[in-house]
């Protein structure tokens, strides 16, 4: 027997409806680690057939950050007006603001770093690793690792979400596409910082933001 209260803690943990959340945890005898995989492999087959789907509805959010030291415009998209009114959205489009003051990404999705800028990355990645003595067989491989980390510190979807480091900021968009049931599409954000370029002291602007976000 699956218990309410354990239906509600993955449906918090997850953000997936309570029917959907109690069927993962009877498929999965009642393990909630497990059935927290199961949500999240079918969320991204969910997410994975409405991502043809054209969203053209959506929110364009903003936030604004210690007294107007960082600002934030993005656009998230989604397929009707009707599902763009939805809280979950709502929150969803200000948690993704929130994260981008935050994390600072330059990019949406990977897709958009241009050929040149990513060989140029992987030229330094290949000379730091061959200066720290590395053997040229395992120097490629070595690469391709520290090319992912980079992905999740220039592209918000691959960024680990701030509210929950265990996501990445598409498991938490492909979660909520698996609830509402609509295509969700981060289109394009713009992030200013107050001074940027400037000669400023340094200040940890991701843990005031992570504190305002709890």
């Amino acid at each position: 027997m699956i218990s309410a209260s354990l239906v509600k803690e993955l449906r918090d943990r997850t953000g997936v409806g309570m029917m959907e959340c109690k069927k993962a945890l009877t498929e999965a005898n009642g393990d909630i680690n497990k059935a927290a995989d199961i949500l999240r492999e079918r969320g991204l087959a969910n997410a994975a057939k409405k991502s043809g789907r054209i969203a053209a509805e959506g929110l364009v959010g903003s936030y604004i950050h210690g007294e107007g030291r960082i600002g934030v415009l993005i656009e998230v998209n989604i397929e009707t007006d009707f599902a763009a009114k939805n809280v979950d959205f709502q929150a969803f489009v200000k948690d993704m603001a929130m994260q981008v003051a935050a994390s600072k990404p330059e990019y949406v999705r990977r897709e958009e770093i241009s050929p040149e800028i990513l060989e140029k990355e992987k030229s330094i990645l290949r000379a730091q690793a061959l200066n720290e003595g590395k053997p040229e067989h395992v120097v490629d491989k070595m690469i391709e690792g520290r090319i992912e980390k980079y992905y999740k510190q220039v592209c918000l979807l691959d960024q680990p979400f701030i509210k929950d480091p265990d996501l990445s900021v598409q498991d938490v968009t492909n979660n909520l596409i698996s609830k509402i049931g609509e295509n969700i599409t981060i289109r394009r954000f713009a992030r200013y910082e107050m001074g940027e370029g400037l000669e400023k002291r340094e200040e940890n602007f991701a843990e005031e933001v992570a504190k305002q976000m709890k």
